[in-house]
């Protein structure tokens, strides 16, 4: 049965559309990005605070990489309850408050960035709905042009969000996304190596739980891919910073544990090498994405492209971890579009 006809195949079609979905954004939303950028960097914010939740939440964390590597400005996650269950009103003068959205109707984004917006904070919407409620109640609004989304596991949105994001913080730096052109050509590369990832889906038919592990710019990644391996497959896929791996959740880690490290091609990688090495002495079974080396000295693994910018590897990690999150619902016997519906069917 092809890809087209079984369990799965609108996770398939949408995973599939994400290099269309790139090329949309370079060519056609960039512009309007770089006019947003402008005029919020005329108004010099001093501290950006980014408001998500899901798998949006896991592309704000990858904007404050971005803010407080790139940009130099301190950023923080928002605790949304503070705003709406506990009615807090903290002083936002001259914060920048970016609120990611898949589509923009969530009340508790929409009440918490019209709080933020009435307490003095230059307001952003970044969602895929120019015409939600939340990019009606922001100052600004960036459209991440990912057209529809009907399966579960939102797959298109989320590398939508996080390119958006990037040109958004290379706009605010007063600098293009011409380093971000090569991305289109290389997901279609990754995507078009299914077979691969299906051979390592087969490692976790029977799994029990996983852990995944990255640091830097990878971390996002790894919470991202463990949140779309429990949609699909409901296995408790854990992710952990590497740094926080080490301090006692290690010890849960034996040779039957499943361990899916990102490691990125630059400083992230080379700090999470303590705990690689680490998890090896431990005979964990380690599956690596990440450069050819690494993946020589781990249980198995995928090698992913190399000479890409640090800051935009994350772009291109997620898309064979979205797709073995879909082979192995399908090893499992569950439909990645639907989990619940053949829950019970087979597989673990």
């Amino acid at each position: 049965m092809s890809l087209a006809e079984g369990p799965g195949r609108i996770m398939a079609a949408e995973t599939a559309e994400q290099p269309a979905v790139l090329r949309r954004i370079l060519r056609e939303g960039a512009p309007g990005i770089a006019a947003v950028a402008a005029e919020i960097a005329a108004r010099r914010p001093r501290f950006v605070l980014l408001t998500a939740r899901g798998t949006s939440d896991n592309a704000a964390l990858y904007a404050k990489y971005l803010v407080e590597i790139r940009l130099g400005r301190p950023a923080g996650l928002s605790s949304m309850s503070t705003v709406t269950a506990y009615g807090a009103r903290p002083d936002l003068t001259d914060v920048l408050v970016v609120t990611v959205s898949q589509s923009g109707g969530s009340p508790d984004l929409v009440a918490s960035t019209n709080a933020a917006r009435e307490a003095g904070a230059v307001t952003l919407a970044v969602t895929n709905n120019p015409g939600s409620p939340l990019a009606e109640v922001s100052e600004f609004h960036v459209d991440v042009l990912a057209g529809p989304e009907r399966a579960l596991p939102a797959t298109k949105t989320y590398t939508a969000e996080l390119l958006t994001l990037y040109l958004l913080v290379q706009g605010l730096r007063g600098e293009d996304g011409a380093p971000a052109e090569v991305l289109p050509e290389l997901a279609e590369e990754l995507l078009g190596r299914r077979d691969e990832v299906r051979a390592l889906a087969e490692r976790y038919r029977f799994a029990q739980r996983l852990v995944l592990t990255s640091r830097g710019y990878g971390y996002p990644t790894a919470r991202e891919a463990a949140l779309k391996l429990m949609e699909t497959s409901w296995i408790p896929a854990t992710p952990f910073s590497g740094a926080d791996l080490l301090h006692g959740p290690l010890a849960m880690v034996d040779n039957v544990s499943p361990v899916i490290a990102v490691v990125p091609d630059g400083r992230g990688g080379d700090a999470l090498q303590p705990v690689l090495d680490r998890l090896r002495g431990r005979g964990a079974d380690l599956v690596v994405f990440g450069s050819e080396q690494q993946v020589a000295a781990a249980s198995a693994g995928f090698v992913l492209p190399s000479g890409v910018p640090e800051e935009l590897q994350p772009v291109l990690e997620i898309l064979p971890l979205q797709q073995l999150a879909h082979e192995v619902a399908i090893a499992r016997g569950q439909d990645p579009d639907a989990p619940r519906a053949l829950a019970g069917t087979g597989g673990g």
